[in-house]
């Protein structure tokens, strides 16, 4: 059985490179279009990704030379699905950031069947394709923080103020040797605590959807922390929403008024996408499913009524016979009779382990990295089924891909 390459790269719009390996200052005049699609297709073909996340990607914008190139990097690839979500329209400006095109619909993600559509109105965000087949889609918005940070820009000297901007992310259910599995690009601010709050959302955006996950992306974090965020996102509820806050009953009568069954992960085959619980710092969409396979849904089933009075008295029956045994053995036997029963140990292979990085290593910069901004987190994925990971070279852009083998 051969292992799936999954693969996540900043394209940084596709920007080209120095001989030095830096990126090169905003260009003045539009981009070749040949030149540009061609530097991108080259370095995605090299990936022989099977699952490949973007970020920073372009859609019809004059810097990348007016192309799509979420489907420039999809025909590179032999994608057999992908969606591009657009985290926000208009165009980039020096000094302002992005200048708002005031024309654009709201959040919009565009699939193959939209190549070519809103061809004025250029975007930019976050996409994800895949060679393999794909039984559900699901994208969402983040709201940018309210300030900004000094960064360092390319062609500029120092360090300039820049604004945050919006930021999306792309779910899909796809369907491995082993079974279904759930992959996620994502972006996150580069505003400390924002970040960790987009990354604690994205884990309950996608609690309903089938293990094992695959979180793919630029984070703007390093080191354990992704791994830290999401193995204790349980702690962070509070910093993405009111409706994960909320004691565990108000709670459960939100989610089903807005999402029919989204508090089990029982799988059931129906027949459109559905919608997902809004939250006030992002927007959120539903894909309907691809034609390679159905939009999935999670059934509901009650817990009240008779079968929980019957769960209830059945407990209560229990604990009083353990409670009757314990006491007979105490008057057979005295309390030395008595041992805990030690848990069976189990074997390395055995266990799932949590939330990790699949790869630890640098991608930023990409001329001489030193940090590592660019992840591949998984969840249900067993230690011997990750293999080797790669982080080539490109002409383009100031990350490197991040490449890594597993058996899924």
């Amino acid at each position: 059985m051969s292992q799936l390459r999954i693969a996540t790269f900043n394209l940084l719009h596709g920007q080209p490179l120095a001989p030095d390996g830096t990126p090169l200052p905003f260009p003045p005049e539009p981009a070749d279009p040949e030149v540009a699609a061609g530097a991108l297709a080259e370095a995605v073909a090299a990936l022989d990704a099977d699952v490949l996340a973007m970020q920073e990607v372009d859609r019809y914008q004059e810097r990348s030379g007016l192309v799509d190139q979420t489907a420039v990097a999809a025909k590179a690839m032999g994608a057999a699905d992908w969606r591009f979500a657009a985290a926000l329209h208009g165009r980039p400006a020096p000094v302002s950031g992005w200048v708002r095109d005031p024309s654009a619909m709201g959040f919009r993600v565009y699939g193959p069947a939209d190549v070519g559509a809103d061809a004025g109105s250029a975007s930019y965000g976050t996409a994800l394709l895949t060679r393999l087949p794909v039984h559900h889609w699901r994208a969402r918005r983040f709201a940018p923080a309210p300030f900004g940070l000094p960064l360092r820009v390319a062609g500029r000297r120092g360090l300039t103020p820049v604004p945050d901007e919006p930021r999306a992310a792309v779910a899909a259910v796809l369907e491995g040797d082993r079974g279904l599995f759930t992959a996620v690009a994502a972006h996150l601010s580069f505003v400390p605590g924002w970040n960790v709050a987009q990354l604690a959302g994205i884990r309950r955006w996608i609690a309903d959807l089938p293990r094992p996950y695959l979180l793919l992306g630029d984070f703007n974090l390093v080191g354990a922390v992704p791994r830290t965020v999401l193995g204790g996102a349980a702690v962070m509820d509070g910093m993405a929403g009111g409706v994960a806050r909320a004691p565990r009953r108000r709670r459960r009568r939100a989610l089903q008024a807005a999402v029919p069954g989204a508090a089990r992960s029982r799988w059931t085959a129906v027949g459109p996408a559905y919608g997902l619980v809004p939250e006030p710092v992002s927007e959120r969409q539903s894909v309907p499913g691809s034609a390679s396979g159905p939009a999935y849904e999670p059934a509901y089933g009650s817990t009240r009524g008779p079968a929980r009075a019957a769960r209830v008295r059945g407990s209560r029956r229990r604990l009083r016979d353990l409670r009757e045994a314990r006491r007979t053995r105490l008057e057979r036997g005295g309390r030395d009779r008595l041992r805990m029963r030690r848990t069976p140990q189990r074997q390395p292979g055995d266990r799932l382990p949590g939330w990790r990085d699949l790869a630890r290593t640098p991608t930023y910069p990409s001329h001489r990295p030193t940090v590592q901004f660019d992840h591949v987190l998984a969840v249900g994925v067993r230690p011997a089924a990750v293999g080797r990971a790669h982080t080539p070279r490109t002409p383009i852009s100031d990350h490197r891909p991040l490449l890594v083998e597993v058996d899924l």
